[in-house]
């Protein structure tokens, strides 16, 4: 407030310049005893699926980003990630899930035939290499997006840290994040909201966005 003014410093949502990105809802993150679970991201399922129709009627592109890493004779193509931040039998079950063949948005959720589905192979959906978000984002004139997902502190926070620094206008949606904890969860919605973008409810955007729809 000090230095900006205002708590929200972007108040206007266009439909057709909006895009909901939801980061790595799959199997991987989402399922009962996977690798990488995370098992709050269960409990935003049903704010996802009340979200996504609002959004489609409003013409708001629905992007699923999943992520997937290539391997070759069980070496992968992110070495960095696996073999110094997993180990052991984690390490050969997380490269397994993680294999472009085994990728699909979490069956909980609700998809449409006209979302769109991203993979990406790094934290970030939208550094070089990682994946065609932006030039996906670019081509349909998008210049707002929100970011959903799971985890909301890794890749949730990396997407949105890079969006922002493209001259994306960047929200999180609060109660459609999800992190191991809860400190993890609001350290990460502190840090968008003190420097990337906004943080509010997927209520508080749809609000503004049937206002210019």
């Amino acid at each position: 407030m000090k230095r900006r003014g205002k708590v929200h410093v972007f108040d206007d949502y266009h439909p057709k310049k909006t895009a909901l990105v939801v980061i790595d809802m799959q199997g991987t993150f989402c399922d009962e005893g996977a690798p990488a679970e995370v098992a709050s991201s269960r409990g935003i399922v049903p704010n996802l699926n009340a979200l996504t129709p609002k959004l489609r009627e409003l013409g708001v592109p629905v992007m699923w980003v999943l992520h997937a890493n290539s391997n070759f004779k069980g070496e992968s193509d992110w070495d960095m990630f696996y073999n110094y931040f997993v180990s052991g039998d984690i390490r050969a079950r997380t490269i397994e899930a993680n294999s472009p063949e085994n990728q699909a948005v979490y069956s909980g959720l609700d998809t449409g035939p006209e979302d769109m589905v991203i993979v990406k192979n790094r934290y970030s959906a939208l550094i070089p290499g990682s994946s065609s978000l932006e030039r996906v984002l670019r081509s349909l004139g998008i210049d707002s997006i929100l970011i959903a997902g799971t985890k909301t502190n890794i890749c949730c926070e990396s997407t949105a840290r890079d969006a922002m620094m493209m001259d994306f206008r960047v929200t999180m949606l609060e109660d459609c994040c999800a992190a191991l904890s809860d400190d993890e969860h609001r350290a990460a919605l502190e840090n968008i909201v003190q420097q990337f973008g906004n943080v509010m409810t997927s209520d508080e955007v749809v609000k503004r966005l049937q206002q210019n729809a």
